[in-house]
């Protein structure tokens, strides 16, 4: 395995001046409308050992607003790649063949979703709660790096095995919090 490149690495201080980065490039493009920006995944954690890929989600707040994002977006070299299969959540891929040195150089997942997702809200609670509890924090990293090792390094593997086997994981965080109940978003940050 010593050719393999290690899937899950450990906390890197960097990824919060690559989400700085990203969200500064992503946002200059951004007129006439509410929006805010969340880092969220495991790269907004500190300490949190992670795939290292910021993920980001563009939270707006009316409706026609998406259209606004959407083609400042386009603008930028992204395409719409639908929802892949989870409502209140647009994903936006970079298109191949580009040449950002910030966009095509930062490894990243966007996400655009209205104020009131419910996967917002998921993403943002679990964020915050790991942020605040060092012990949860770390069973969830060891239960990474395993689920890392099973697959032996497998991206993919490893992002099919992760959603089957963590869920009851993140639930039990979201049964904490309520179910998950949260007014709609505004940045937090």
């Amino acid at each position: 395995m010593s050719n393999v490149s290690m899937l899950i690495v450990d906390y890197c201080e960097e990824w919060i001046a690559d989400f700085k980065a990203l969200k500064e490039t992503i946002t200059c493009r951004f007129r006439d409308f509410d929006y805010s920006i969340e880092h969220i995944g495991s790269t907004a954690i500190p300490g949190m050992a992670a795939k290292p890929i910021i993920d980001i989600d563009v939270v707006y707040y009316a409706d026609d607003d998406f259209r606004k994002i959407r083609e400042a977006l386009i603008a930028l070299n992204y395409y719409h790649n639908g929802d892949q299969g989870i409502p209140g959540r647009e994903v936006f891929k970079r298109n191949t063949g580009t040449s950002h040195p910030v966009l095509d150089e930062i490894k990243h997942h966007l996400y655009v979703c209205p104020g009131d997702s419910e996967e917002l809200k998921r993403h943002l609670i679990v964020r915050d709660y790991l942020r605040a509890h060092a012990e949860v924090r770390e069973d969830y990293i060891q239960r990474k790096k395993e689920i890392a090792r099973i697959v032996q390094q497998d991206r993919k593997a490893y992002a099919q095995l992760k959603q089957t086997e963590m869920r009851s994981f993140f639930d039990g965080i979201l049964k904490k919090h309520g179910n998950g109940k949260m007014e709609p978003i505004r940045s937090r940050g």
